[in-house]
């Protein structure tokens, strides 16, 4: 073999490490964690993992709530990914989501109830999209005209949206005395138990198969086209891109816009595959968790998916445990996973680096 040959090889092999290192050491981590936090209680690690296991991947149903949340925290996961693409943080998921939400279900309402599934299902989808890019719009004007930072404007925003679709929902959008809307007259998607019986009961549906397109597009668009080369440039030199001709300011919108509409794509995972309506705080936690999920996916489409199920795994499992130990365990679970993530990866580099230093 060639010392080209060598070198691609080792290259390749580095950053097949510094991808994979990274969350095992987070989940070992979270491992160990948990056995403490579940020792504390008086409990035994082994069979709370163990009730946590069945109450997920042991049986249909707890797979199939898995798979429900699995879908949002893709959304929120990706709508925070491609914003760190970048270079810019988003934290406005929350909101994003919920206006996603409800432009599903406004268009759902609209149409009459006879409009074949091949109409309304692209039509409530591109409302959510677009409702959802609308919100991201906004702090990406922000910076590009006036510098405002997006993780600021992101915040703020979601106490803005989610006041106004409060509003908006307290005006006649409501059933009376619920907090949520009408069924949707059109664009329902049907549950997975449709499809395979043994998911009866849970939440999984259709809206599954979208986000898993749109996340093979994020894949694509971030690494395969021109948009997305120039977002990852933007995002790791944005000096140097404006230098090669690159328009930074109009990136940031772009890719802000696109980061929202991501996030507004997981209300129809809600609206159209669970409830067939729209219901006030349906969203909450799943924009912040999506941070997270983005995180610990590197900011990478399949990773993001990966980072998605093991935080939709802990999610639903926090209710299967929730007899032998407090339910808030998990989420204390969820944040040693991101600090274990954090410190990992540069320990990782640093490690490689010394490997290959030693090589030579």
């Amino acid at each position: 073999m060639t010392d080209a040959a060598l070198t691609s090889v080792r290259t390749a092999l580095d950053r097949l490490l510094e991808a994979v290192l990274p969350p095992l050491v987070a989940l070992l981590v979270s491992i160990v964690a948990g056995d403490l936090l579940i020792l504390a209680v008086g409990q035994s690690p082994g069979a709370v993992y163990r009730l946590m296991l069945e109450g997920t991947w042991g049986n249909a149903y707890g797979f199939g709530q898995v798979l429900y949340k699995t879908t949002t925290f893709i959304c929120t996961g990706l709508a925070v990914a491609v914003g760190l693409r970048a270079g810019l943080f988003n934290i406005g998921a929350e909101g994003q989501l919920a206006a996603g939400g409800l432009g599903a279900a406004l268009v759902g309402l609209a149409l009459p109830a006879g409009t074949p599934a091949l109409v309304a299902v692209p039509l409530c989808t591109i409302a959510a999209m677009c409702a959802g890019g609308a919100v991201g719009f906004v702090p990406g004007v922000l910076r590009a005209k006036w510098g405002a930072h997006e993780v600021i404007t992101t915040i703020m925003l979601n106490f803005i949206v989610l006041a106004l679709l409060s509003w908006m929902l307290s005006t006649g959008l409501r059933v009376p005395e619920t907090l949520h809307t009408q069924a949707v007259h059109a664009g329902a998607l049907p549950r997975l138990s449709a499809w395979w019986s043994g998911f009866r009961g849970s939440a999984a549906n259709g809206s599954m198969l979208i986000v898993l397109f749109a996340t093979l597009f994020v894949d694509v668009y971030l690494f395969r086209m021109r948009g997305g080369f120039e977002l990852r440039a933007v995002g790791l030199q944005p000096d140097a891109s404006e230098n090669a001709g690159i328009d930074v300011g109009r990136t940031w919108i772009r890719a802000l816009t696109f980061s929202g509409a991501l996030a507004g794509l997981g209300g129809i995972n809600f609206v159209l595959g669970y409830e067939h309506y729209y219901e006030e705080g349906f969203a909450t936690g799943a924009g912040f968790l999506g941070i997270a999920v983005a995180l610990v996916g590197r900011s990478n489409p399949l990773g993001v998916v990966l980072a998605a199920l093991f935080f939709a795994t802990l999610s639903q499992g926090g209710l299967a445990i929730n007899a032998l130990v407090p339910k808030q365990m998990v989420d204390a679970l969820q944040g040693v996973v991101i600090l274990a993530m954090a410190a990992s990866v540069p320990e990782v580099r640093r490690l490689l680096a010394s490997t290959r230093k030693s090589a030579r």
